[in-house]
């Protein structure tokens, strides 16, 4: 789907060796006050229990799992919007994304001075909001001069333009995001060519100390009341502590670290599954004895759109999709006993490929 998932947040919030906990590529961290200097891009799997109990009902060679890339973004510092310190370069690169994940430093530490000198993770929601903010409101400016030479001809389109254009203008002044206004489709063409950055979906990761790893603490308590008629996802993980879990090599060390730590799944999963989510993005299985797959689509997609994934062939020549939901396949055992029971479905163009279907692609080129 080649979307990306952007880590945001100011310097020394724990975003790269969180970004460490799920890639394979390793970004810079340091036990100092430090910011690196640019973005790390990584192809994260993300954890489908599903596609391993269907394999306990049908072996297979290899099980290959969906992907979202994730982008761990410089640090931001004050200033941005202005090219302070990396800004430039942060807000470009957070502009090329599809959807942000907001770091929150939620601990304290001696050894880690905060960046404004206290930890306030409120603030710092605040802090990088202005900054986008910020630029976003000198995108709309920019075409809002763009459409007034157009409008004074008479043009009823740019006048439009320019009325939706000033609502924007005011809600960012007033200091809130574009994403939090009600704006049809309509009126979303008119800045959706500006590819702003406080439109995109935003989800929040309080990353805490050890101990409050399952229950929070008093700095995620404040930022659930600052969020709280928001529409977002707030979760809550203990960086320090899933990079001690990643560094296991073997799974069954890996359980029962996680189950002394009180857990049961790294945190990290959490955040990638609900990054996979806010991507608006689902996962459809192929099984068989060779390969079982996730395969990942937009919501939405029709049957022969999510063949075309699998390979273009599948949909130019799409005859029928049949079709096992999967808690039918679990339930029943086989591919055999859900057409006995009635449940393996013979679905034509206009099917709706929904969230753990198993397909099989009829074709004929």
């Amino acid at each position: 789907m080649s979307l990306q998932c952007g880590i945001i947040g100011i310097a020394n919030t724990g975003k790269s060796t969180l970004f460490n906990c799920m890639s394979s590529v390793k970004a810079e961290t340091s036990s100092f006050a430090f910011t690196s200097s640019k973005s790390n891009i990584g192809v994260i799997q993300v954890p489908d229990q599903r596609l391993y109990e269907l394999e306990k009902l049908v072996p297979t060679k290899r099980v290959v799992h969906a992907t979202v890339e994730m982008v761990d973004i410089p640090g931001l510092a004050k200033g941005a919007n202005q090219g302070e310190g990396v800004g430039n370069k942060f807000l470009a690169d957070i502009r090329n994304t599809d959807a942000l994940i907001h770091i929150l430093r939620c601990f304290d530490d001696n050894n880690l001075p905060h960046i404004n000198g206290s930890v306030d993770p409120v603030r710092d929601i605040e802090n990088i909001d202005f900054e986008l903010q910020v630029k976003d409101l000198e995108s709309v400016e920019k075409k809002l001069q763009r459409l007034e030479k157009t409008a004074r001809s008479g043009d009823k389109e740019a006048k439009h333009g320019m009325e939706v254009l000033n609502k924007v203008k005011s809600t960012l002044e007033s200091l809130r995001n574009i994403r939090d206004m009600r704006l049809d489709a309509s009126e979303k063409k008119y800045i959706d060519d500006l590819f702003l950055l406080t439109v995109k979906p935003v989800m929040y990761v309080c990353n805490v100390d050890d101990a409050s790893a399952i229950h929070g603490n008093t700095y995620v308590d404040k930022v659930k009341e600052y969020l709280r008629e928001r529409n977002v996802e707030i979760l809550v993980v203990a960086a320090k502590l899933e990079s001690e879990i990643s560094d296991f090599e073997h799974e069954e060390e890996r359980i029962e670290f996680l189950a002394d730590a009180g857990l049961k799944e790294p945190g990290v999963n959490r955040i990638i599954r609900s990054a996979y989510s806010m991507l608006d993005l689902l996962s459809f299985f192929t099984v068989g004895p060779d390969e079982i797959r996730a395969w990942t689509i937009h919501r939405g997609m029709t049957a022969p759109q999510a063949a075309g994934v699998i390979h273009s062939d599948l949909e130019r020549g799409f005859i029928r999709a049949e079709v096992i939901h999967y808690n039918d396949f679990i339930t029943l055992g086989s591919e055999h006993a859900c057409k006995e029971k009635g449940k393996l479905l013979i679905e034509g163009r206009n099917y709706l490929v929904g969230d753990g279907d198993i397909l099989h692609i009829r074709f004929n080129v």
